[in-house]
């Protein structure tokens, strides 16, 4: 995968719905950025539904989308997680957390019943959400000289950087910036030919 500093993701909660014969699929669109996270929300969500018959879900965490998990709660293998995933592949999302909660309706649905009703929940909770595209940044930690200060604020100003937490004293100053990181290589080239310029990146 080519490398980007772009990703697609919901911006806040979203809610489906669909009905077969009786049974009820709730499908809940969550923004997520922690598999802690997950487990939390998908703790509550069971709590909350707790007398739904199946929890099934599906998730994808990071910018390259290569970390994820499907779960079918008990329904036959294939039917469930899978149709869920494929609706957030198709629209290339991630950090986001997809769960669809079946109330039984009394009629068997048979495999293809039930990949139509997940697919089709999941895909109305996702048709709701509000998909936002971000961008994948870097923090560095810049320390400088207190008279390199406007050398060192024109590049942060002219590369469009994030500012956080500057403290200057007679001699020196800090601060921690957020930049795109396909800008990082080109920002940080040149915070470095300042005299006295140090970086260190920051988790």
């Amino acid at each position: 995968m080519l490398f980007t500093d772009t990703y697609k993701t919901i911006t806040a909660e979203a809610r489906g719905l669909y009905k077969d014969r009786g049974s009820r699929f709730i499908a809940i669109a969550m923004p997520v950025t922690s598999q802690e996270e997950i487990r939390m929300k998908l703790e509550a969500l069971r709590k909350e539904y707790h007398d739904a018959r199946h929890h099934c879900y599906a998730w994808v965490l990071a910018p390259d989308r290569l970390t994820w998990r499907v779960n079918d709660d008990g329904e036959p293998s294939g039917t469930a997680g899978r149709p869920i995933l494929g609706q957030i592949n198709s629209r290339e999302l991630t950090n986001i957390l997809v769960v669809v909660i079946r109330y039984f309706g009394g009629t068997l649905l048979g495999v293809s019943g039930l990949i139509k009703a997940y697919r089709s929940a999941a895909s109305d909770a996702l048709a709701n959400a509000n998909i936002a595209e971000m961008q994948v940044m870097e923090r560095w930690h810049v320390t400088f000289p207190y008279i390199m200060m406007n050398e060192v604020m024109k590049v942060i100003k002219e590369e469009g950087c994030l500012q956080h937490d500057l403290t200057c004293n007679e001699e020196n100053c800090s601060i921690v910036i957020s930049v795109r990181a396909s800008h990082a290589e080109r920002v940080t080239a040149r915070l470095r030919k300042t005299e006295g310029v140090s970086l260190a990146h920051r988790d």
